[in-house]
């Protein structure tokens, strides 16, 4: 039961970083299907920073780790921001090209630096062992992963700053009815970049607490495996709110812990479930779940519609 809850936890707060960057862009007007991509990019920045930093001071690793997976991811979303708010293209084809082009980049530069580092060293495959045991502490049984508060701090500081400051209220104004919020001189070009690399920075973070939630090594090919996507249904069945987010993100944190921990609770292994069928199950409760929720979801009336400031 505590493994359980110890993996609910970890998964449901990659669940809420994300889908809280995915949050800020759309209440920007501006959505983010690259967010599987970014958080890939995130990754690999935290990643290649773990390993270089091997067993340094654990305030030290956390630190940094968190401060260039969020830079990396920042860095990704620029160019959703270049494509989507500069030159108007299509938001959904870009962030699919996004998505497409961050694995295959990232396997890239992974390969290379192994072959750098040994001839004979041609796998996709980062290890960060020593640098893991830095984010942990043992409470008990329990292993309390800081990556747990970053996220309860990113859920709060989110609700604040959209519901409570000036810029919070005009963010969302932009994403409502950006020619209303021109008209009295909010800037909607700079309000969007925001939303975008606000982001790119949660999607980022995101990228490298996915990655380090069980494992010590990770394989580039394989992407994250469709949590972007994942964080995206966690958006929408949160109605783009953060406290609701949070809530969600549990919810299918919980399904997904289920396919790291079913053998150990006998009834669950007396059932003879492959362990692709737990792998697969946050997927098809999102598909039943938006099935069914969907239709009352009311997204930002102007996400997805570049904004044309002669427009009225």
């Amino acid at each position: 039961m505590v493994l359980l809850i110890q993996y609910t936890l970890i998964f449901a707060s990659v669940l809420s970083l994300v889908a809280l960057g995915g949050c800020f862009s759309e209440h920007s007007g501006v959505i983010n299907l690259g967010l599987e991509g970014v958080m890939v990019m995130g990754a690999l920045g935290g990643a290649l920073t773990m390993k270089s930093l091997g067993s340094a001071h654990a305030l030290v690793t956390v630190l940094v780790v968190l401060l260039v997976s969020a830079l990396s991811g920042l860095a990704y979303t620029v160019l959703l921001g270049v494509a989507c708010i500069n030159f108007k293209a299509d938001q959904t084809l870009v962030g699919t090209a996004l998505n497409i082009l961050s694995t295959a980049a990232a396997t890239v530069i992974v390969k290379a630096i192994n072959m750098a580092e040994n001839e004979d060293n041609v796998s996709s495959t980062v290890q960060y062992v020593a640098s893991k045991k830095a984010f942990i502490v043992r409470i008990g049984s329990f292993d309390f992963n800081w990556f747990m508060l970053v996220a309860l701090l990113a859920l709060t500081l989110a609700y604040v700053i959209l519901y409570k400051t000036k810029f919070g209220l005009r963010l969302m104004a932009c994403g409502e009815n950006p020619q209303a919020a021109d008209s009295v001189g909010i800037n909607v070009y700079k309000m969007r970049w925001a939303g975008v690399l606000i982001s790119g920075v949660l999607g980022g973070i995101g990228g490298i607490v996915y990655i380090t939630a069980g494992t010590s090594e990770w394989k580039f090919e394989t992407g994250v495996a469709g949590f972007g996507f994942l964080a995206l249904a966690v958006m929408i069945f949160g109605a783009w709110k953060p406290v609701n987010i949070g809530l969600a993100a549990l919810l299918f944190g919980f399904f997904r812990a289920l396919s790291n921990v079913y053998s150990g609770f006998d009834w669950m292994a007396a059932l003879h479930i492959p362990g692709t069928v737990y792998n697969m199950m946050p997927y098809i409760i999102s598909l039943l779940v938006l099935a069914f929720t969907s239709r009352n979801s009311r997204a930002p009336k102007a996400e997805g519609i570049p904004y044309d400031k002669g427009s009225r």
